[in-house]
């Protein structure tokens, strides 16, 4: 977790407090050490924040301090820990701590009444990280990576009747299906468009090429192609 982040949350996790939130809590929460705690809140107090207490007691926010909350409704609020779940479960590693460091954020700033409620949503969505899980999550961070930045990819895949083939592909989106992650992509074997599952692909490398969007075979003109391919399937 960035220090900036720390230092956001350390400061929202006091807002409201009528006690003094012990610094071991904080560790524990924000996963770093008791030491890496005591040098924050001491930095933040150095740079004008109204934090009182002292190691081994506690911290709390000067009174008159406090910030208003967020305004989620609880229903909202369940959809953000819902999406949270889903991606911490299905998506990379990389997307997965980001959307946990987001709710993060926002549970800080919540009333009690609603940061309960949104602790005791029965929407779950199960984690599994055997080394067949952890490595195509690492796939997928790799996957959504080469999107952002137009890289080009050298993948070796196999398709539903497992034949195999080499492919360079320009990357331009991930989908998932509810049980399927897909790559949409332009082909440059096929020279159209194709979709790719994830974990069919064999081997994945980015070759250091950059791609620019190029129009008919842009993300728009994917998704143009998609939507027409599912439509004609009605």
């Amino acid at each position: 977790m960035r220090r900036a982040d720390r230092l956001f949350l350390i400061i929202h996790a006091l807002r409201g407090r009528r006690t003094a939130l012990p610094a071991r809590q904080l560790a524990g929460t924000l996963g770093v050490s008791l030491r890496t705690v005591y040098r924050d809140v001491a930095d933040l107090q150095l740079s004008g924040v109204p934090i009182e207490g002292e190691a081994g007691v506690g911290y709390i926010l000067r009174k008159g301090s406090d910030i208003p909350p967020l305004m989620f409704t609880a229903d909202e609020l369940e959809s953000l820990v819902v999406g949270t779940r889903f991606v911490r479960a299905f998506a990379g590693e990389k997307l997965a701590g980001s959307a946990q460091a987001a709710l993060l954020k926002i549970e800080a700033v919540l009333p009690p009444d609603l940061r309960e409620r949104a602790a005791h949503t029965r929407i779950y969505a199960p984690i599994w990280r055997d080394a067949t899980r952890t490595e195509f999550a690492a796939l997928i961070d790799r996957l959504n990576g080469a999107i952002s930045d137009a890289q080009v990819l050298r993948i070796e895949y196999a398709d539903e009747h497992g034949r195999p083939s080499s492919r360079e592909v320009e990357p331009l989106c991930l989908a998932f299906w509810g049980g399927t992650w897909t790559l949409g992509s332009w082909c440059r074997l096929r020279q159209g468009f194709r979709n790719f599952r994830p974990d069919r692909i064999a081997d994945c490398a980015i070759t250091g090429e950059r791609f620019a969007a190029a129009e008919g075979r842009d993300l728009e003109a994917y998704l143009q192609a998609m939507r027409g391919y599912y439509e004609g399937m009605e």
